[in-house]
This record gives structure tokens, sequence and C-alpha cells, in this order.
């Protein structure tokens, strides 16, 4: 039986057949470039009930090449299509039919045959290098993926909210100033960047990294910030206050007599205000001092944090509040209390934020202002002053939240000014 699709009646057929289930792979002509910038060099479709898979090739040097409207017509006639990263489909092709398996603690690096790895290094000057590797290679590669892949049962939240929303971020780019980028990065550009969020971390926190930078933790002292410019009139950074205590407090049912809560910590601890923010997120992240365990916020924090683990070691897991994701014991290595609440924290950051995302978009929708980058508990806009309006509205979708913000302004990224 044939895997390469070759001819028009083999479309047909595989049309006609709608199977089921299948598991589908993008082969981009390009191994290097982000999805927003590449193109498809050729589909691989794997059907669950069948012994192996099929190629359709779309732009690929040694092959009958087909339009990719065929390859549409297969994959819309499947009832379900598992996918690795729903995210980076989505940037190739609009789908309505994908599944995608919850978030797992590692990212999967498929393994390359001797001749992608040949190619990739011989020709590190050509960028599509996809189409020239042999297309029973592609097909290798794709037969072990999927064979390493993993099912599930998808988790809506991630499967829905967070690949749309981060796939939106994506497709925004950051634009950069060609010459002071080459400088930091030694990379060319033709003008903007594109971010890459990844999910499949231990916590779920996302990491950003994307052409060996790390937009999740650029340097503030060296001038890498520089590069990064408005497209519009100014960036805009909307940072949140004390993010992982209000989190905490709100998992306790903790109330804070002051809307600025670090200036709640300086009054409980008798410091001042910035001794106060270093105490405090020591103890979050480290564990409760002795000096300050009867104070009645970390007692609150003490219960919670037992109960916590308790139902870990009791259950064999803990799920977090409005993500769904479950944290398994069996999953995870030398967990303690204190580790197991961070866990928490991260992944109910990161589905607290995914709502954010999701809300500013919406209002964003049609506009010029962009949102640019997002990192942990700052959000950057790129602003058009013609819009100052949506300022306000953003700002209700933090206080929506009962979340605190302190924005910023610049001309770029280096610096910027209350």
């Amino acid at each position: 039986m044939y895997w390469l699709v070759e001819d028009q009646n083999k479309i047909d057929i595989l049309c006609k057949i709608q199977y089921k289930e299948a598991y589908v792979e993008i082969i981009p002509t390009s191994h290097s470039l982000h999805p927003i910038e590449n193109s498809i060099c050729a589909l691989y479709i794997k059907p669950l009930n069948s012994l192996k898979g099929y190629i359709i090739p779309i732009n690929h040097s040694e092959t009958i090449n087909f339009d990719i409207e065929e390859g549409e017509k297969i994959l819309n006639s499947i009832e379900k299509i598992y996918v690795r990263d729903k995210k980076e489909f989505l940037h190739y092709l609009q789908l309505k039919n994908l599944q995608q398996p919850p978030p797992t603690s590692t990212t999967y690096i498929p393994e390359l045959t001797p001749a992608h790895t040949y190619l990739y290094n011989k020709y590190t000057n050509l960028k599509h290098l996809n189409p020239l590797v042999p297309i029973v290679k592609h097909y290798e590669v794709c037969e072990q993926n999927y064979k390493n892949f993993k099912l599930g049962v998808p988790n809506p939240f991630y499967h829905n909210k967070a690949s749309l929303a981060f796939g939106m971020l994506e497709q925004t780019g950051i634009k950069v100033d060609n010459t002071l980028f080459k400088q930091c990065f030694n990379k060319d550009t033709d003008g903007y960047v594109y971010t890459k969020y990844n999910l499949n971390t231990t916590t779920t926190r996302p990491s950003n990294t994307f052409r060996g930078i790390n937009y999740s933790a650029l340097n503030k002292d060296n001038g890498e910030r520089k590069c990064f410019i408005p497209r519009n009139n100014h960036f805009i950074e909307m940072d949140i206050s004390a993010y992982h205590p209000t989190l905490l407090s709100n998992l306790c049912n903790y109330d804070f007599d002051d809307v600025d809560v670090h200036k709640s910590f300086a009054k409980m601890y008798g410091v001042e205000y910035a001794k106060s923010k270093e105490i405090t997120f020591k103890q979050i992240y480290g564990g409760i001092w002795k000096e300050y365990e009867n104070l009645p916020f970390f007692q609150k924090v003490k219960v919670y944090t037992n109960e916590l683990w308790e139902k870990f070691q009791r259950e064999g897991y803990i799920e977090c509040p409005i993500s769904g994701h479950k944290f398994e014991r069996d999953k995870l290595d030398n967990m303690n209390p204190q580790k197991l609440l961070n866990y928490l924290l991260q992944n109910l950051e990161t589905s607290t934020n995914i709502l954010i995302l999701w809300d500013i978009f919406k209002l964003l929708r049609g506009k010029n202002t962009k949102l640019v980058l997002y990192v942990y508990d700052s959000f950057l806009l790129d602003f058009d002053e013609n819009e100052e309006d949506i300022i306000e509205k953003i700002h209700d979708v933090f206080k929506d939240k009962k979340l605190q913000i302190k924005t910023k302004i610049g001309k770029d990224y280096s610096f910027c000014t209350n």
C-alpha cells in the first residue's frame, strides 16, 4: 500500500474514507523559521486505525506537489485530528476539528535522521531546506513522532483558550531596530521578530524562547531591550503588583488591610516598603520564617499548604483552579509542601494571565494598538495614541480580576517612565 500520495485519485480515495480519527503533522519548508514566516512543505496524516501514515507533498523538490487546498480536503473529511501543538498548527491551517493533549512537563524534540542533520549543518545559509531533504526521511521522522505521541484527554482550558490566546500573541510580532538587533543578538531581521510560547514546562508557566533569544528574560542592563521599538507611538507596560501574594491571599481567603499589598506587609513586619517586598517573596517561595509564622496571613498560608500537601499525598494529585490542570504525584520528582504550593501558584498565575490575554484581545480587535509581549506579571502594549480610550478599558480587565497594576511608558523597551 502506498505511503506517498502522488496522484489526484489517491487524494479522492483518502477523502472518501472519512476517517474518524487521525494524527496530523505539518512539515514546514524551513526548520528554523517561525510558523508566521514559514510555509508548508508536506502534510503527514496517520489515521489511528491504519498501520501507517501518508505524506501529501505541497512543496518538495522530488515529488509531484499538490495545492494546499487538496490537503485541506482530506483534513476536513476527518472527524477528529490530533496535533502536538494546536497553537502552532493554526498558524498554518485554520481547522476546527483539532485535538491537543494536555501540557506535559517536557517539550518533545523529534529525532532527526542523519540526512536531516547533514543538510542542516551543510547549508546553514539556506532557510528553506526541508524541500531538499529526501521525502522518505521526512516520513521516517513523522512515523517515529507518531509512535512517541501520547493522545491523552484534551484539557479544554489549554486546548481552547490557551492555544488561541498565545497564538494571537505570537502573530503580532515585535518591531525591532534592525541595526541594534544585529549588534545585540548577531541575527538579521526584516523589521519584526516573533515570540514562541511553550506551555510544556513542569509548572505550565510558559517559556518564551525562539532563535536563541529568551524573551521572558531580556537583560535590563546591557542595552539589548533598546532593540525593541513600537510600530505605533510608544510602548505601554502594565505590571501586576504583588501578583503571587494576591493569588495566595485569594486561595487562603485572606483580605489585606491596604489596596497596596506590600504596604500591608510592611505594617505586618514593621519594616520599610522595599524591605517588606524582599521578606515576602523569600517566604512565599522558600517557606515561612519562624518570626512571622504567627501573623494571620501566614497562619492561613500554612494551613492551606498543609491541606494541599495532604490531598496530594492522599489522592495522588491536586487539580489547579481555573485551568483544571492536574499535578500528579507519580509524574513529579522530589516534591515537598512548599514546592507543590509554588507549582500551584505558577499555574494559577498562567491561567489567570490567559484569561487576561483573552479579554485584552477582544478589546483590541480591529485596533492599531497591539499586545506584543507577555512576561509573567507584565503585559507590553504597542500603543496608538489615537486610541487612548482603550487603555482605561484594559485597566478594567485587571480590576475585574482584583489585580493592582502599575503602568509605565517608553519609546523603546530599554526603559519606561511611570
